[in-house]
Parts: structure tokens; C-alpha cells; sequence
């Protein structure tokens, strides 16, 4: 049987960023270095794929510190921890080890800064996402204010509306983020904001791709988890862009081939913390059931690298 020509086009860059690929690297550093198990406070990034495979190389992830033997290493997500975390960690003794994104302690850093200026701050980010938490518990309690949306503004009620200032979660919208900023500076004239945006730079590179490709596309598909803030975006990127479909997918098997019947040109995508090995099993799908052709929408070059922590780069 004749398969039916389809054009896949794929967002450059997509997938692995600096900060998840240095988080995964330092799970995986510490497993040769003091061996299994290695504890990890929540998942190293979201993603299920990767948490299972550093699983099954003696990772063990927990919800709290205290589900952490003394004896035993432990790492700090990618997504940032409050400071009460590290704390109790040298408390106790422990080896621990911070898998933090560099981008993100820079908002950490932002946000000391700032209070130790006298300022209050306000944070644009989700309730209950790790990386606002972990920001919001750098400073103590009532010094962040957290703001979802723009008509959240309105029901802020700061210490003193002359002496704020904001920072943000770095997996946002970039153009919903931009509305609720423009919001806080209506209101709140004198607000001080980062010096440079705080929205990563692999955020707003992998949403310009989409941007990019959305109008060539009949629908996008954004394979990521959907505990990821960064891959949640980009489907809702993809759907203001002009896809008439955009589907988060975790795995080819989650593919709706229902709704992409008729479709002829089909965008494909990952979030930052998506291995390319899940992209190409879901590309790998479509050959099944296509005679593919492949276009790539470069939209930037991503050669940012990180460093690990200096405790994994001496000997044990």
C-alpha cells in the first residue's frame, strides 16, 4: 500500500539544554564516584525517560532530605531547592551535591541581591512547580509574592508598593510573561526588574523555533512530559503560532493518530528536558506510516556548556 507523503519539520534546536544536561551528568558522575545508590531529592529533571534510565543505574529518588540515609551522597535537582535544604544537609553531614541550573541560582542570586537591598520581591512563576518553590524559599517567609497571571496583579498587596522588585520562573511564555510584566510596571511604576530577563535562554529558543515552523505546520507535536513546564509551553506556543493541533507526547505510543488524519506537514519539537532518543522514536513512527520528507527550522545555535560542582571534579 502507497503511504502518504507528510513533511516532517523539526524545531532547531530542540531537547537537551546546558542545565539538564549538566544535572544528568552529575547524577551520573556520582554514581561512579561513590557508587549505588545515589540519592536524588525529585526527579533530577522532569522527565520519566531519563529518571528511570539514571534509575537503573543506582539512582533513588525521594520527595524530602530525610528519606536520605547519613552515609549516603545525595543531588539537588536541576529545578533548584530551597535554602532550609542544603542547610539541614551540612547539618547532618552529608555529602550533597547541587544539580541547580546555573540560570536558575542566577535568579536565586537576583533575589538575595535585591532583599538584601530592603526590596520585596515578586516572582512570576507556577504555585507548586519545584523551581518556584526552590526560589521562593531563598528568602524567608512573605518576602516573595507570587504572581500566575496577568490579573494577578491586581490583587497584590506589598509591604510597600514603592520598594519591589521581580523576578521570574526561567521555563516560562515568553509572551505571557511580557504581559504580566507589563501589568506589574503599570501598577507599580518603580518596580526594579533583572538586568537581563530571566527566562533561559533555551526557553526562548526552543518557543522562537516553534514560532518559526507553526505556520508550515497542520500540527505540532512536543514531546516532553507534561510535569514540564518548558514542553507545556510549547504547545501552547505552538497553538497561538497558527497550529490548527498541538499535542504533548511523552512517547510515540502517545501519538492521537486519529487527530493528525489529513494532516501533510506535521512540526515536531522537544522540551528541554527530552532526550533526542524519545524524538527519534516518534519520527521513527511516522516512516512507519508516511513516505517522510525531513525539513529542519534553525532558528539559533545553542553552545552553551556548564561546568559540575568542584566536589565531583577532585578525586574521592
Amino acid at each position: 500500500m502507497t503511504r502518504p507523503p507528510l513533511t516532517l519539520y523539526m524545531a532547531a534546536p530542540r531537547g537537551f539544554c546546558a542545565g539538564v544536561d549538566r544535572a544528568i551528568k552529575i547524577v551520573e558522575i556520582a554514581l561512579e564516584k561513590w557508587g549505588a545508590p545515589v540519592f536524588v531529592r525529585h526527579e533530577i529533571v522532569h522527565n520519566r525517560y531519563v529518571v528511570d534510565d539514571l534509575r537503573a543505574k543506582g539512582a533513588v529518588f525521594v520527595d524530602e532530605l530525610d528519606e536520605v540515609p547519613d552515609d549516603r551522597p545525595v543531588v539537588f535537582s536541576a529545578h533548584g531547592v530551597p535554602k532550609s535544604v542544603p542547610a539541614e544537609a551540612a547539618r547532618r553531614r552529608m555529602i550533597h551535591v547541587d544539580a541547580t541550573c546555573p540560570l536558575v541560582s542566577k535568579v536565586h542570586i537576583e533575589a538575595a541581591r535585591h532583599h538584601e537591598n530592603g526590596l520585596q520581591m515578586v516572582m512570576i512563576g507556577h504555585a507548586g512547580h519545584p523551581e518556584t518553590e526552590g526560589t521562593m524559599g531563598q528568602l524567608p517567609p512573605g518576602e516573595v509574592l507570587l504572581v500566575e497571571t496577568a490579573a494577578d496583579v491586581a490583587d497584590l498587596a506589598p509591604r510597600d508598593p514603592e520598594r519591589l522588585a521581580f523576578i521570574t520562573q526561567t521555563t516560562l511564555s515568553v509572551d505571557d510573561t511580557a504581559e504580566i510584566v507589563a501589568a506589574l510596571r503599570a501598577r507599580f511604576p518603580s518596580i526594579v526588574g533583572p538586568h537581563k530577563e530571566d527566562i533561559c535562554y533555551a526557553t526562548t529558543n526552543r518557543q522562537e523555533a516553534v514560532k518559526a515552523m507553526a505556520l508550515h505546520c497542520d500540527a505540532l507535536l512536543v514531546v516532553g512530559a507534561p510535569n514540564s513546564s518548558n514542553s507545556r509551553r510549547l504547545v501552547e506556543v505552538g497553538r497561538r503560532a497558527g497550529c490548527g493541533y498541538a499535542q504533548l507526547v511523552q512517547r510515540a505510543d502517545d501519538i492521537d493518530w486519529r487527530a493528525l488524519d489529513g494532516a501533510r506537514a506535521i512540526g515536531i519539537t522537544a522540551g528541554a528536558s527530552a532526550p533526542e532518543v524519545l524524538v527519534n522514536e516518534v519520527v521513527a513512527a511516522f516512516r512507519d506510516r508516511y513516505d517522510v520528507q525531513m525539513r529542519e527550522v534553525e532558528t539559533a545555535v545553542e553552545d552553551v556548556e556548564f561546568k559540575v560542582p568542584r566536589i565531583l571534579r577532585v578525586p574521592a
